[in-house]
């Protein structure tokens, strides 16, 4: 690997700003989300300052975060246990190929383990190829479940827009 260098370790507030860049990276490559550096952030500082609700991993070499994945804390009654949501998995993409990717899901594997959590569950773009085989190649395998949102409040934007 040539990232041999890489240091998997938990994010802190004074990396929200290169964690928010990346997120822009990945946000501008998904169907339904779009870059706003200011809610991802606000996202990412929920997530530090409650460490209830799950923890954000960053992959650095020389000062340098090549990469995050983000890790929410949620139970399965199905399971009667603890399960996690895997969120947020991007590397920069001058670090991409290079064995990134896979000491971050390594990490949060063996930290869910031995955290005790039962299952982790993930989303991808239904035509990211590329991330499907990843994960499949890291053990995961596509559930027959579907997919269902609904916005519970207007984003300012679409306030605006109902003002004018």
């Amino acid at each position: 690997m040539e990232s041999g260098l890489s240091e998997i370790k938990a994010a802190g507030a004074g990396d929200i700003p290169r964690c928010a860049e990346l997120l822009g990276i990945l946000f501008s490559q998904e169907e339904e989300f779009t870059p706003d550096v200011e809610a991802q952030s606000r996202g990412l500082l929920m997530v530090l300052q409650n460490p209830g609700l799950g923890r954000i991993f960053i992959s650095v070499s020389d000062g340098v975060i090549q990469g995050m994945v983000m890790l929410l804390f949620t139970v399965s009654t199905a399971l009667g246990s603890k399960v996690a949501l895997l969120e947020d998995m991007v590397v920069a993409p001058e670090w991409r190929g290079k064995g990134v990717g896979s000491l971050l899901v390594d990490h949060i594997l063996e930290y869910a383990r031995k955290e005790g959590f039962e299952r982790l569950t993930l989303l991808t773009d239904r035509d990211n190829e590329l991330a499907q085989h990843f994960y499949a190649s890291k053990g995961f395998t596509k559930s027959g479940m579907v997919v269902f949102r609904t916005a519970l409040s207007l984003s300012l934007a679409q306030k605006s827009e109902l003002l004018q």
